[in-house]
Parts: C-alpha cells; structure tokens; sequence
C-alpha cells in the first residue's frame, strides 16, 4: 500500500511539472494548507502558530520583527526609551487605516486604539492567554500603566527595566484592533476580523477554507510600491499530512513547513537534503529555529510523586543525559534535520548559545556509575516513566531502548497533546517529553522556565526548579542594558541549569520551509513566522 502511494505520488509530480499553476483567473493567490487547524482570528488568542500565522496578516503592532529577528518600526515611526529603562513613548503613523468593513466607516488608528487594545488582553473577563505579556508593565490595583496623552503618542510605563520588552511588543497579542468591531461583533470577533495588516478578511468556513484578500490601503511601501503583492491568500485544512504534501508536489499549493515522518524520507535525504527529483520545481530554505526539544523532569521534593522517584536524584538525571546518543537519534529519526542538544538549554540562533560548550555526550558508562552511586543496577533499575504524545513515540522508544541498556527501566505513557499539557501544567507529571518555542527572540525567554516564582500553573516553570543563585543571576539580568553583560549572566544560568539537570535537551529545531520556484520573497526567520507582504508569485 505504502509503495503504490509514492508511485501515484511520483507520478502526480511528473504531471504537475508540466502545469501551469501560477495564478487563478488570473489572481495571484498565495495557497497553504494548515493541518493544525486555526481557532480564532482574533489576536488576543494568538498563542498557537497557526493562529499567529493567519492574525499576522491581518493585524500590525507597533513594532514588528524582521527575518534577522532585529525589533524594526510598524505602526510606531519610532520611540524612546527613558534613562532608566522604565518609560516607553512610541510615536505613531499618522496614514494607518483600519479595514474597510460594511458595518461601520473606515478610519485612521490613533493611540487610544492601543490603549484600548491593551487593556483588553489585560481584562480577565476577555481570558487571553497573552495576559502575561504585560506582566512587566507597572500595575496597581489592575490600572496598567497605558498612556495615549494625544492621537499620535503611546506610552508604556514598567516596574523596573526590562530589555527584552520590546521584542515582546512585536507578538500578536499586541496587534492593534478596533473598539468598535469588537464591541459590535462580541465573541464573533474571532471570525469577523477587522485589523491594519496587509491582508483583510474575506471568508472563513471553518475547517474548510480562509480566505484573505489584498489590502489596498495598506500603509507599508517597498521602495516605491506598496505591499502587499499576492491579491489574496487561502487556506485548507486537510488534517491529512501526506494529502496536503501531495497537494503541494501538484502544484496545489505553493508552500509547506517542516516535516512529517510519512513523507520525510520521499522528499529528504538522510543528511537534510532535498531530493534531486524535487529540485527542479521545489525551493528548499533552512535555518536554526528558537525551539529546543527536551523531556523535562518534576523536581519539586515536597511533591510526593518526586519523593518516590529515582529521578530525585541528581546522579539519576545525569545519567538520563549521558545515556543516549542524541548523534545516532537526529540521523536515523529526524534525517539530521536540527542539531543535537548537546550544549544546554539555550537554542541555536541565540547570542548566549555555547557552541564551544557540550555538557551531556553519549558516554554510557558514565551513566551506569552515576546510577550505580545511588544505588540502580540492571539487577535493581531506576524504573521511570516517560508521558509523551504519539507525535515524538518514535524518539521517546529510541530513549527507552537506550537507557534500559544501562540500568533504567523506562515505561513510556502516550497521552492526547492536550492532557499532557493539562498534566504538565498541573506538575501531576514526573517525566514528559515538551518543547519550548520563544515567545520573542531574547535568551529570557528560555530561561524564565526556571526562575522559581514562574512554578506552573501561573508560569512556565513545569519542572518546578528552584536555585537560589539562579534566581539571583536572573533577577540581575532583567536589569542590565548591556549586551555582552547580559550573555555573561545567561550562560551562568545555563551552566546551572545544566548542573542540576532539571530537563533532557534532546535537540535544537530547524526551520524547513518548501516552495514551489515561482514563489519569491518568502523568506524565513527563526522563528518560523510566515510573513507574506512581500511574497511575489510569478506567472
């Protein structure tokens, strides 16, 4: 069956080869398939990729970022910063027009849009999940620190100094929208979009097809034209993975990200390269992605289940790292796509990455000592059990086989992604496989996993690390404006991090993105953001 697949497979790619596929009636539609599925448009819900993708053509911000992940202006021209890092005054675009709508008049957006905006994600009767984005604004008694003293000024107002707020600035959560449609569309909102972006709403039949089209007023130029180029964007949903990546090899659709286990040999090599058959018609882009995967480890000792555990022990989690070979697992499991996570929490694609640095190499009989210090053996294994989705069973088997060589006995427990999270976030979990993708391009964001004031269900902080000199080491950090200072203090954090093995780094992602060869202007960035305003597609 498998085999007759990829002959009607091959066979479609022949006859797409000769097809005109570039335009529609004449449009110039830029089509992607999103298996994920997208459950609001409206940016106060943007946390999962395949919502921030569709929200980030239809909604801007006052700052974006670009493909070096540098923080560059959008709706704000520019800003200041005070002296002592606590004060932000953002000064807007005066040509900045809200989509046209049928029920109420186009208009220019003003810096009480922002106000209102902010105050939204904010609200705890609005729940958005981006809430936390604001956590380093200045707040009493629920009153944030949002100034709009005239149409063209923003202020924000922090605790203390914090240098990574501005690149959270650049997340959908903090798009602009207008009080109007939201007030008017209540919670239909998220399938009534009104926005600034590029592209405007056009339809929506969910799980069927999303439809953007070209916004004609749109206020950012390149050069002397204006952006956007593609008339219109549209999206499927084929849950299918195998029927979307068909799709694309037909010419159906114009662009694919990443790669799934049921096509990944067709189209790659082992080393990551794509296959001679393809390039002809098929773009291939690489680069590091900020994802790092990992299995992460309860170390909360006043929590029973950690009490009861062999991975109390430190020697015991060492031994986890050292006792598989993470080289052997990216060939035969991920075709080398992304690199073993060898040197500590902080991703590729990062300035405090440690190239120079590899803490955890295959070395299976350290780990057997490590084990045998506490007490396991093959004749009395530390018996653990690792909780993953069916996603990552094929990585989380090659572990298992791996450490039950050297004196673990490892279960494995696959669960829906959605009760893992549920579990995870309750710390009802001794050992999950999880991965973290930045939130904005700054090493904090890593690390804040760890700061012990960030213990879930409120934080990110599943592992329920706490380390006084970690703590410390952070705090310092948010207040220092200087660089190289800064790097200094997340590498110290990632050293202890690394210590005290809280987590498995099993590998650093990479962004895959595929494009057939009349598509220009893609691009790509570490954070795997889809940006079409500059997307050309080419008869």
């Amino acid at each position: 069956m498998k085999n007759n697949f990829w002959l009607f497979l091959s066979l479609a790619f022949i006859l797409s080869c000769s097809s005109n596929v570039g335009t529609d009636q004449g449009k110039k539609i830029f089509k992607y398939n999103e298996a994920a599925g997208i459950s609001s448009l409206d940016p106060a819900f943007a946390k999962d990729l395949s919502n921030i993708w569709a929200c980030n053509q239809l909604f801007n911000g006052l700052v974006q970022l670009n493909d070096k992940l540098e923080v560059v202006p959008c709706i704000a021209k520019n800003w200041e910063i005070s002296a002592d890092g606590r004060t932000y005054t953002f000064n807007l675009r005066k040509d900045v027009f809200f989509h046209e709508n049928p029920n109420f008049a186009k208009r220019k957006v003003v810096a009480a849009d922002f106000l209102y905006s902010f105050k939204r994600i904010v609200d705890p009767k609005v729940a958005s999940p981006g809430l936390w984005v604001f956590n380093a604004v200045e707040n009493k008694a629920g009153n944030y620190a949002f100034e709009a003293p005239n149409d063209s000024t923003f202020v924000i107002k922090l605790k203390e100094s914090f240098t990574p707020f501005l690149g959270i600035l650049a997340m959908k959560y903090c798009s602009v929208v207008p009080h109007e449609a939201v007030e008017f569309y209540g919670e239909d909102f998220r399938k009534n979009p009104v926005g600034t972006g590029p592209f405007k709403f056009q339809l929506w039949k969910e799980s069927k097809k999303l439809v953007f089209r070209k916004n004609p007023d749109y206020f950012e130029f390149e050069g002397e034209n204006r952006l956007p180029y593609l008339d219109a964007v549209s999206v499927t949903f084929l849950i299918d993975k195998q029927s979307a990546f068909l799709q694309f090899v037909q010419g159906k659709l114009d662009f694919m990200s990443g790669i799934d286990a049921s096509y990944k040999d067709e189209l790659l090599t082992r080393d990551g390269k794509l296959r001679s058959k393809y390039q002809a018609e098929v773009k291939l882009e690489t680069q590091p992605y900020l994802n790092t995967e990992y299995l992460g480890i309860l170390v909360d000792a006043e929590k029973e289940i950690v009490q009861q555990s062999p991975l109390r022990f430190k020697e015991v989690r060492q031994a986890i790292n050292y006792g598989f070979d993470r080289a052997k697992m990216m060939e035969y499991l991920r075709n080398n796509i992304g690199e073993p996570g060898l040197n500590g929490m902080i991703p590729k694609g990062l300035p405090a990455f440690q190239n120079d640095k590899q803490y955890y190499s295959y070395q299976p009989d350290k780990a057997r000592k490590l084990l045998q210090s506490v007490g396991y053996n093959s004749q009395n294994p530390a018996e653990i059990t690792l909780v993953t989705n069916a996603d990552y069973l094929d990585l989380c088997k090659y572990i298992q086989h791996q450490l039950n060589e050297i004196g673990f006995e490892v279960s494995i427990e696959v669960n829906p992604a959605a009760a893992l999270r549920e579990m995870k976030a309750q710390a009802k979990l001794n050992f999950f496989r999880a991965s973290w993708i930045a939130d904005y391009p700054d090493e904090e964001n890593y690390l804040s996993l760890f700061y012990s004031k960030n213990f879930c269900p409120d934080g990110p902080n599943y592992t329920h690390f706490k380390n006084s000199e970690f703590d410390r080491l952070y705090e310092k950090s948010l207040a220092e404006t200087d660089a190289e200072k800064r790097q200094v203090l997340y590498q110290k954090m990632d050293e202890l991090i690394m210590e005290e093995a809280p987590v498995v780094v099993l590998y650093y992602d990479q962004v895959l993105r595929f494009s057939r060869k009349n598509i220009k202007g893609l691009g790509s960035n570490a954070v795997n953001l889809l940006d079409l305003k500059r997307v050309e597609k080419i008869n």
